[in-house]
């Protein structure tokens, strides 16, 4: 198979949308429709064998495009006839021409991780080379070495299409690149930093063309989903989203903008970046060198007569207070904090200099979250589990001793984690009238979560214990993303 694919230009494959998908006694080959007939003939006279059309979806023709150029990279770094990317705004992973190794190089990449679902790109200087990592379901994989001189030219061929100043190597400098393949369009935000060994540089991949999850396909379970879905039918208040950075909480906001929405409703929001474009509402980008920060934009966003209000992330006293009292005056204001849980949240706003008053007067509700990864489909493995891994998971052994749990395995699909994709567990803690008046009378950590226990709050590792018995997850992956 590998020495017929060498003898296809990538090119005519792009061009034409075709993929091939296997050789026995014909050569099967993936095609949109029975009008593609005439380049399959095409393709034919080329290698001079007898070929096998099959219908396939187009997305998934050119995910296996997709995956055949990233191969190029693992076969032969330096191959002349690989990937190039067009100097345009939205450069093109996918335009095949002969072009310099470095350039193709950077290329086969980007489109490795497009690829794998990769949500970041780090490349690593040390002192005898450079490593390549790409994270996919939160975890790095190492996909390739650069020898030491190599990398100052990846170096700056990632600084030119980000348009950073490449003289400039002592500072750190952000950047942009916006990447088409195929049918994906993917934003790339680009980070540097210098480090002993040169510039080390993070890259952020967004695929502007993924769905955007809705309030149903973030992980809620029945109970916690009607619980937020009340709180943001109220007309007014404050709804915190936490949790650490990397745990999905501005998808969970832009979930629940999703539900929000109405031709009957002005919602307005302030972001650090906007990240997905909504349509039917008003977004700001925060820019702070022109004096555009969270705070003042929320303060102009009240002058626009808003209904719904995001914003990005309370970070300082300023923007709690605004956001606060615009909480209190008639407006539903979703936001995020970082914080571990949910009780803390409160805690958290008090520290930042905001009234005990002002909490409990405001706070609707809290949604402390993590992401776990979701076991492979294809490869996840049944078993029996011993008592003491029912006890770690807080479950009764007797009470549970016919149930049956899932194992990681690990398969091609999954890059051989045995994980595929990820979802939300969460605790959600509602804001009642008992909370309130706790709230106001001490703020204590320890108390506010003792008492929306008792009202009947389920933790993240209970959450999460939950989706262990679906068998959607593992014991191992919950006991990791939810120990505090």
């Amino acid at each position: 198979m590998e020495e017929i694919l060498k003898q296809i230009p990538l090119d005519f494959l792009q061009k034409h949308q075709i993929l091939p998908l296997g050789m026995e006694d014909k050569l099967r080959v993936g095609i949109k429709n029975h009008r593609d007939i005439e380049f399959v003939e095409d393709l034919r006279l080329l290698l001079q064998c007898d070929i096998e059309p099959v219908i396939m979806p187009v997305e998934e023709i050119e995910n296996g495009i997709r995956s055949l150029m990233g191969e190029r990279l693992d076969r032969n770094q330096e191959e002349d006839d690989s990937l190039v990317l067009s100097e345009e705004d939205t450069q093109d992973l996918l335009s095949v021409s002969r072009d310099a190794p470095i350039v193709s190089l950077v290329s086969s990449v980007f489109l490795k991780a497009a690829s794998n679902r990769a949500s970041d790109i780090h490349l690593e200087p040390f002192e005898n080379e450079a490593v390549v990592r790409m994270r996919v379901d939160g975890v790095l994989h190492e996909i390739l070495t650069i020898s030491k001189n190599k990398y100052s030219s990846v170096n700056a061929r990632i600084k030119v299409m980000s348009k950073l100043n490449l003289a400039e190597s002592r500072l750190p400098q952000d950047g942009r690149i916006r990447l088409k393949a195929g049918e994906k369009l993917i934003d790339v935000r680009v980070s540097t930093v210098p480090t002993l060994f040169g510039e080390r540089i993070v890259m952020r991949l967004l695929d502007m063309t993924n769905k955007l999850l809705t309030l149903d396909e973030i992980g809620l379970l029945k109970e916690d989903y009607d619980k937020v879905s009340d709180l943001i039918s109220k007309p007014y208040g404050l709804l915190l989203s936490t949790g650490p950075t990397g745990s999905g909480k501005s998808t969970t906001l832009y979930a629940i903008l999703q539900k929000v929405v109405s031709p009957k409703r002005n919602v307005i929001t302030v972001e650090d970046p906007v990240e997905y474009q909504m349509n039917g509402i008003g977004q700001i980008q925060v820019n702070p060198k022109i004096g555009l920060t969270f705070a003042s934009g929320l303060r102009s966003i009240l002058r626009q007569d808003p209904d719904v209000v995001m914003v990005g992330e309370i970070r300082d006293n300023e923007t709690a207070e605004i956001a606060i009292h615009a909480s209190l005056t008639g407006h539903l204001v979703l936001s995020t904090l970082h914080t571990n849980d949910a009780p803390t949240a409160v805690s958290r706003l008090m520290d930042m200099g905001v009234e005990g008053y002002l909490v409990s007067s405001s706070l609707l509700g809290v949604m402390a979250q993590r992401l776990i990864r979701k076991l492979c489909k294809e490869c996840k493995e049944e078993y029996k589990p011993e008592d003491s891994e029912f006890v770690k998971l807080g479950l009764d052994p007797e009470q549970h001793r016919g149930l049956k749990l899932y194992n990681a395995v690990g398969c091609p699909k999954c890059l051989g984690t045995g994980y595929y994709g990820r979802n939300g567990v969460y605790e959600v803690m509602t804001v009642d009238e008992d909370l309130r008046s706790l709230i106001t009378r001490s703020g204590e950590m320890v108390a506010i979560r003792k008492l929306a226990r008792s009202k009947g709050m389920k933790t993240l590792l209970e959450d999460g214990v939950e989706k262990v018995k679906r068998g959607e997850t593992s014991a191992e992956e919950i006991l990791r993303a939810t120990s505090l």
